[in-house]
C-alpha cells in the first residue's frame, strides 16, 4: 500500500501522477455512461437531448477546473478554463466540416452519434502524441513558439479571408486516397464499419469499408488537422501539459456532444469563422510574445476569448433571425461512393 501511495505521488510531465489517474479515470467513466447508458440502444438525437448532455458535459469540466484551481492554485485552474474555452471556439469550425462530411456521404442521424463516439478515443490517442511532441519542442526549444505564434496568426488571416468558402469532400485527398485503395460499399450495411462481401470482379469474399468507416477515416483526420492550429493556441495560454492536455480533452467530448444540436441550424451561425479567425490572430501575437518575456495576463486572455465568441454568436443569430433552420448534412451529393 505504501508503494502504490508512494508511485502515484511520483510525477509524470511536471504532474502528480494520481493527477493522471483521476483524469484518466473521469474521461473513461464519461465515455461508459455515454455508451452503456445513455446511448445503448441507437436513436436519433434530437436538439435538446444535444444541449442537456453538453451542460453535463461543461458542468464536469467546470467541477475539474475548480479541483485544479484547489489543488494546484488559481494561475492553474485560470489556465484549464482559458485553454478550455479557446479549444471549445475553435473546435467549433471543425464541428462544420464533420457536419458535411456527414451529409457529403449519406449518413443519417441514428449512426452519427456511433461515428462520433469512436472518434473521441481517436482523438484522445491523437492529442496525446500531439501535445507531447508539442511540449517537448517547447521546452528543448523555446523559440518554437514564434513559429506557433506565426503560424496562428496567419491562419487566422487565412480563415478570415476563406471565410465564404464551403469544404469540397469530394476533393478531400483523404478521401480520394480512401476510394482509390479500398473497396467501399455504396451503401451503408447499418451500424457496421466493415462488411465481408464477394468482390463483383473474383467472386472472392473480401473485405469492404462502409460509408460509416469512411466517415470515421475522415473526421479524425479533420481532428487531427484542426489539432494543428488549436493544441499551440493553447501552448499561449500554458506549457504545462497536463492543463493543454486535460482541457482540450474536456472540451472536445463536450462539443462532440454538442454537435446535434449544432448540425440542426449550421446555417444560423455563419458569421462565426470571423470571431475565430479574430480569436486565432490574437492568440498567435499572445504566444509570439511569451518567448519575449511579455506574458498578458491570463484572467484578461480568458475575458476576451469569451466576449470574442459570444459576440460571434450573438451577430450570427441575430444577422440569421428570419432564416429558417438549415442543416448542414442536407446536401444534394450524397451517396456518391461507388463499389
Amino acid at each position: 500500500m505504501e508503494s502504490l501511495i508512494a508511485a502515484l505521488s511520483g510525477e509524470f510531465l511536471g504532474t502528480p501522477i494520481y493527477f493522471w489517474v483521476a483524469f484518466i479515470a473521469i474521461v473513461i467513466g464519461l465515455l461508459v455512461f455515454d455508451l452503456g447508458i445513455l446511448h445503448k440502444d441507437e436513436h436519433e438525437i434530437e436538439a435538446r437531448e444535444s444541449l442537456l448532455l453538453y451542460g453535463f458535459y461543461v458542468v464536469v469540466a467546470l467541477l475539474f477546473g475548480v479541483w485544479v484551481w484547489f489543488q494546484r492554485g488559481a494561475q492553474a485552474g485560470l489556465e484549464f478554463y482559458t485553454g478550455y474555452l479557446i479549444e471549445q471556439s475553435l473546435a467549433m469550425d471543425n464541428m462544420f466540416v464533420i457536419a458535411t462530411i456527414f451529409g457529403f456521404l449519406g449518413i443519417p442521424r441514428l449512426y452519427q452519434h456511433r461515428v462520433l463516439f469512436w472518434g473521441i478515443l481517436g482523438v484522445i490517442a491523437f492529442r496525446a502524441i500531439l501535445i507531447g511532441v508539442g511540449a517537448a519542442l517547447v521546452y528543448q526549444f523555446s523559440w518554437i513558439l514564434f513559429l506557433f505564434g506565426a503560424f496562428l496568426v496567419f491562419t487566422g488571416i487565412r480563415m478570415f479571408s476563406h471565410k465564404d468558402e464551403e469544404p469540397h469532400i469530394e476533393e478531400n485527398p483523404v478521401f480520394k486516397f480512401l476510394s482509390k485503395r479500398f473497396r467501399i460499399t455504396k451503401e451503408l450495411r447499418g451500424r457496421a464499419f466493415t462488411v465481408k462481401e464477394p468482390d463483383p470482379k473474383t467472386g472472392k469474399i473480401v473485405t469492404w469499408l462502409t460509408p460509416l468507416a469512411v466517415a470515421l477515416i475522415m473526421v479524425e483526420f479533420v481532428d487531427l488537422i484542426f489539432a494543428v492550429d488549436s493544441v499551440p493556441a493553447v501552448f499561449a495560454v500554458t506549457q504545462d501539459t497536463f492543463i493543454v492536455y486535460t482541457s482540450n480533452i474536456f472540451a472536445i467530448l463536450g462539443l462532440r456532444a454538442l454537435y446535434f444540436a449544432l448540425a440542426a441550424a449550421m446555417n444560423r451561425f455563419r458569421y462565426l469563422q470571423i470571431s475565430l479567425a479574430i480569436i486565432l490572430v490574437l492568440i498567435g501575437i499572445k504566444i509570439f510574445l511569451v518567448p519575449l518575456g511579455i506574458k498578458i495576463d491570463t484572467l484578461l486572455s480568458l475575458g476576451a476569448t469569451l466576449a470574442i465568441l459570444a459576440g460571434g454568436i450573438v451577430f450570427s443569430l441575430w444577422k440569421t433571425r428570419n432564416e429558417p433552420d438549415i442543416s448542414a448534412e442536407k446536401r444534394p451529393e450524397t451517396g456518391q461512393l461507388e463499389p
